[in-house]
């Protein structure tokens, strides 16, 4: 279901003032939608039809990625195995998307790219092997959102297309992340106990 909005969301999702949009009302530019309540509604539809931009037909993309340059083999295969997937469901692919990148890196410039089009309305299918090709954690966020804009995240679910090693990588990263930031609160606590010798600090801070 497209997300709905209200004349004051809708007016800052397309950037422009409240009164604005009951303007282009009056002229007839736009024409609210109402729920059986009898409240007035904006969705997707109207902010395609005001900031443009978004085609008549809403593509399926198939996203095939990962972490790193020498694992080549493992992305053709990744890309060989959604061939299969597609031809054996009858799916007509409009866009390959590949990408070298980390699955904990939200920054991914085809990535990033890949959710602005979902935002505008753009993608009506995006599908992967496994839910972290498109990222390590926080899929179900992503999904939710990609629903809001009117598109289906489908995981094939081939598990086998997801390779441990990333796995063991990126796990790392983490506890690499948490003993730096554990570090810094040794320091702190540490120049604490030399600023204030006489300071007796809460035992959870200076244990």
């Amino acid at each position: 279901m497209s997300k709905q909005y209200r004349i004051n969301e809708f007016a800052k999702r397309i950037g422009r003032a409240t009164s604005t949009v009951r303007r282009w009302e009056r002229e007839g530019k736009l024409t609210a939608k109402r729920m059986p309540s009898g409240h007035r509604y904006f969705d997707e539809s109207d902010v395609r039809t005001i900031l443009g931009g978004a085609p008549e037909r809403r593509l399926t993309v198939v996203y095939c990625r990962v972490s790193r340059a020498g694992q080549k083999d493992d992305l053709e295969s990744q890309i060989k195995a959604m061939e299969a997937y597609c031809l054996a469901g009858a799916i007509a692919v409009d866009e390959w998307i590949k990408e070298v990148g980390g699955g904990m890196n939200f920054k991914r410039k085809q990535f990033l790219n890949l959710l602005d089009r979902i935002q505008r309305g753009e993608i009506d299918k995006v599908l992967i092997a496994h839910k972290d090709r498109l990222v390590r954690f926080g899929f179900d966020l992503l999904e939710h959102l990609a629903l809001e804009h009117g598109c289906e995240l489908v995981v094939v679910n081939q598990e086998t297309l997801s390779p441990e090693q990333e796995m063991v990588e990126d796990l790392l990263a983490i506890v690499h992340t948490f003993s730096c930031r554990l570090y810094g609160m040794r320091k702190y606590k540490k120049q604490l106990q030399e600023d204030y010798p006489q300071t007796k600090e809460p035992k959870a801070l200076l244990s």
